[in-house]
Formats: C-alpha cells, sequence, structure tokens
C-alpha cells in the first residue's frame, strides 16, 4: 500500500506497512502485528516522541553494553523488520553479537531474519545452528533455545519487544537484561536491569548516536553513568511523567478539533 505523505498518521501508517511486509515475507509473525499495535497505543501515551526518561535510558543502556565483556543483541522478527540496518550498526558500535530468537519459530522465518539482517551488514549471525543450540531450563516454549556462543554465555543481554517470562529467566541466570518496552508495568520492564521505554524505531538510532559519543570514553565515566541509573526508580519516574502529561490534558490542554465546525 502506497501511504501518502499528507495523511496524518503517514509515519504511523509507513510502520505498520513494513510489520505488514515483514509479514508475507515470513519475518514477522502473525502475532507481531498485535503486539505492534500494542506498542502503538502506548506511544500515543507519550507522545510518538523521545522523552527526557528515555534518553537517561538509552545511555545508561549504551554504558552497559560498552561495559559487558560478552553483549549480545536478542532479535525477533518485528526488530528485523523495522530496525535490522539500526541492529547492525549499534552491535558494530557496541561489540555485541546478534542472536536470533523466536516464539514462534520455524526454519523459513529464521533464514527470513538471518538473510535481512545479513543484507544490513556483514556479520555473523547466532542462534540458528543447531549444533550450538542449548535451553534456558525454567522456559517451556520456543524460545527456550538459545545459542551456546550468543545468549547462554553472554553477561549483558539486549531484548528489545520481549517476552517477560524470558526476561525472568536470563536475570534469574545471573545476566544483565536491556529491554525495549513501551509498557512502563510490564513483567519485562520491572523485570530488567535497565528498560527504556520508548519506540524501537527511535531508541535504536539515537542509541547509535549516544554510542558514537560513549564508545571512546574511560570506563570510569561509564561506570558513572550506570551508578547514577536505578531502573525502579525509572521507571517510578516515567509513570509519573506519563500520568502528569495525561493529567494536563484532562485538565484543559486537550484541544477540541470539532470547534473548527462551528
Amino acid at each position: 500500500m502506497s501511504v501518502p505523505e499528507d495523511h496524518p498518521r503517514a509515519e504511523s501508517l509507513k510502520v505498520r506497512e513494513k510489520i505488514i511486509e515483514g509479514m508475507h515475507n515470513s519475518i514477522v509473525a502473525e502475532a507481531g502485528l498485535i503486539a505492534h499495535g500494542r506498542g502503538e497505543a502506548f506511544d500515543y501515551i507519550i507522545g510518538e516522541k523521545t522523552p527526557d526518561f528515555a534518553f537517561k535510558q538509552q545511555e545508561a543502556a549504551v554504558a552497559l553494553l560498552l561495559l559487558a565483556e560478552k553483549p549480545v543483541i536478542s532479535v525477533n522478527g518485528n526488530v528485523a523488520a523495522l530496525c535490522s540496518k539500526e541492529t547492525v550498526e549499534l552491535a558494530e558500535l557496541v561489540g555485541a553479537s546478534i542472536e536470533i530468537n523466536l516464539f514462534y519459530r520455524k526454519a523459513e522465518r529464521e533464514k527470513a531474519i538471518e538473510e535481512v539482517l545479513k543484507e544490513a551488514g556483514d556479520i555473523e549471525i547466532l542462534g540458528i545452528d543447531p549444533t550450538y543450540h542449548t535451553y534456558i531450563s525454567e522456559l517451556s516454549h520456543l524460545r527456550r533455545i538459545v545459542d551456546k556462543r550468543g545468549i547462554f554465555s553472554a553477561d549483558v543481554v539486549m531484548v528489545p519487544l520481549e517476552d517477560g517470562d524470558r526476561t525472568m529467566a536470563l536475570r534469574k541466570m545471573g545476566k544483565n537484561v536491556i529491554s525495549i518496552d513501551l509498557n512502563p508495568l510490564s513483567r519485562t520492564a520491572l523485570w530488567s536491569n535497565i528498560t527504556i521505554v520508548n519506540n524501537l524505531i527511535r531508541a535504536f538510532p539515537e542509541m547509535i548516536e549516544i554510542a558514537k559519543r560513549l564508545r571512546g570514553k574511560d570506563n570510569i565515566v561509564l561506570k558513572k553513568i550506570l551508578a547514577d541509573f536505578n531502573n525502579f526508580n525509572s521507571l517510578k519516574e516515567t509513570l509519573s511523567e506519563i500520568s502528569k502529561g495525561l493529567n494536563k490534558l484532562a485538565k484543559g490542554n486537550l484541544k477540541d478539533p470539532t470547534k473548527k465546525l462551528k
């Protein structure tokens, strides 16, 4: 579908089209469309722009990735459809591996996602070679399958668009988890070491710029950024700012567009 540039929701519709195209190309699972719509609803609430609290969350996330000994970025179909180039660029900047990990796991989907990622950059993709498969014992679904060279042995795992139970399992394995989740009350958000409450399509490009700025910094600077960050306090600040914004609208800042008709 061609999206008219003058449509008031043009950018949002373009993103939806990427997700739909990804589904037709076996990259996105059908349930991924539902997940995208749910996230889009939360994005409305934060104003469809990156809030100040998210910039702090993103900076802490990049600092953690740069300090990690073995960081891994976990990729599912929605991430591949929306941010394949940005995923590869961020991974290269912070020295992270990329691993495909799917709830609806099919060989056809794995291959399609691998091809999209490899088109984005010359980087090894983990998670699809059965030779290196092992399991997260606490999980019963297919996301329990992980790569011995990647998520299983990583110290930091970035899990954009994540299932809460896997975040919980990874934390119990002693790993540091970074998530991107527009719902600050999800299990994923509450269990992560660092939760980025922002839209993936804004968060990744912004994290790339942060990584370019921080990658040459001394570890003391990076550790200070992490020391000043507390995820639970950050989530409380996030909820407070969301509440303030909604209250402002309820108290009179909400504009009535129908007045133009009178």
